[in-house]
């Protein structure tokens, strides 16, 4: 598991999010934790370390 930031593309808010990297490049939804909007998250990994994420609107 690795700690990410993440903006959030509806308010712009910043917060921390955790990505498991032992399922490997992944796509996830989650909601933002100041508006509640859902956010996609593209994550591209490899076992113990993020290399990308990209997010955008749900």
């Amino acid at each position: 598991m690795q700690e990410v930031e993440i903006e959030c593309p509806y308010c712009g808010a910043v917060y921390t999010s955790t990505v498991d990297t032992s399922e490997g490049d992944h796509s996830t939804i989650e909601d933002c934790t100041v508006c509640c909007r859902p956010i996609q998250l593209l994550v591209t990994c490899t076992p113990g370390q993020v290399d990308d994420v990209q997010v955008s609107r749900a």
